[in-house]
């Protein structure tokens, strides 16, 4: 597999990024190269061999004087052990965690923060969907979980992601200096920053992915680790079916939450009598959130098409407009495709027996039950005008 692409017009602008190797050596050589200001925030950060790496890299730029703004999901990187903690801090690290699952005047559990980003010295932006962990980089046993970023050299989206970090960090806006305007990748393309936080009124990923698919002509390709979307979405792909659009969704054979697996195993049924194409892919945990339409827009970043990235998380992705950008990530995924088994509706049938199919059936609710119930929770905390 390939370390990412560069083109002509995107060799300093935006780049494709892989899990594993490709992402973690990138990383580092931002964050080793910084002189002034690192902004970084994920929803996993682990004491592992890669958590300690970065961990290691961001000590030593505070050493430099390096100003760093750490932020980790309260409920992802929950596992973290004190010293850990106390380490990065007295080092001059300046950290906190997102909404502690408890606290003293409340219970957080479903608005979370989702976000997969590191901006350094406001002038470059490494944003996609991949967490700090050993499972995304490599292992002596396995492959990394399949994922994606993108790199991207361009002081507009810099400042931009810089006062959005700035925000949920400090819990209150920063002005960028001038107007922040969608960075340039020649004068017919375009790349942006798109976000999701229902809680801010905030639903620009969900938009765009509905405004993709309602519009699309030709071809959807939507890679979704925890694909479960929405009667918005859902009826927006259905209907794009009808159009003759040629949809086709990799997904992960294997999850790290089987029940959320059963629950997409029982969805298959609709997607498959709608004539959408379905991929697994078997060679490790797919985790990547990416979609490709028409060959001409992309959108990689944290959001997942399901409710819990609808309604309740804190997500951001990117917006690129670049049918070169398109072409290349979209012969990328069909290698990836060729590489994954296809499900048809009659190996569907073949593998899933009526008592599967009831298990299935009972995961899918459980699931939406959960999802419903975990939105609700932050929702009204919102009403009550108690954001963190």
């Amino acid at each position: 597999m390939k370390n990412g692409f560069s083109s002509n017009f995107a060799a300093d602008t935006i780049t494709l990024v892989h899990s594993g190797r490709d992402y973690f050596d990138r990383l580092l050589k931002l964050i080793n190269e910084a002189t002034s200001e690192i902004h970084f925030q994920t929803y996993i950060l682990e004491d592992d061999i890669t958590g300690n790496k970065i961990a290691n890299a961001l000590k030593k730029a505070a050493l430099r004087k390096v100003n760093i703004y750490l932020l980790l999901d309260g409920l992802g990187s929950r596992s973290l052990p004190d010293e850990f903690v106390a380490d990065l801090q007295q080092s001059g690290i300046h950290f906190r965690f997102f909404a502690p699952l408890l606290s003293y005047h409340s219970f957080y559990f479903g608005r979370r923060l989702h976000h997969k980003i590191i901006v350094a010295d406001a002038k470059t932006v490494l944003i996609g969907g991949i967490n700090i962990a050993e499972k995304y980089d490599r292992t002596s046993t396995e492959a990394p979980w399949l994922d994606y970023a993108v790199l991207i050299n361009d002081s507009s989206i810099a400042q931009q992601a810089q006062s959005i970090c700035y925000y949920y960090f400090f819990k209150k806006r920063k002005r960028p200096n001038g107007k922040i305007l969608p960075g340039e990748i020649n004068n017919r393309n375009t790349i942006k920053l798109i976000q999701n936080d229902w809680l801010r009124r905030k639903n620009e990923i969900q938009n765009a992915y509905l405004k993709s698919i309602q519009t699309a002509q030709s071809e959807i390709i939507i890679v979704c680790g925890y694909f479960l979307p929405g009667r918005k979405l859902t009826q927006a792909l259905k209907r794009a079916a009808q159009r003759n659009v040629r949809i086709r969704l990799i997904l992960s054979e294997v999850s790290d939450v089987p029940l959320v697996k059963s629950a997409i195993n029982y969805y298959y049924a609709f997607l498959l009598k709608n004539n959408i194409e379905l991929y697994e892919w078997r060679q490790s945990i797919l985790h990547g959130k990416t979609a490709v339409v028409d060959k001409k827009w992309t959108t990689i970043g944290s959001f997942n098409l399901n409710h819990l990235s609808s309604q309740a998380s804190i997500e951001m992705n990117t917006s690129i407009n670049s049918e070169l950008f398109a072409e290349n990530y979209r012969n990328h995924l069909i290698d990836i495709m060729s590489k994954c088994k296809q499900i048809t509706s009659e190996a569907f049938q073949n593998r899933n027996g009526k008592l599967i199919r009831f298990k299935q059936w009972i995961s899918y609710y459980v699931v939406r039950f959960f999802e419903i119930l975990l939105t609700y929770l932050p929702h009204k905390r919102f009403l009550k005008g108690s954001i963190k």
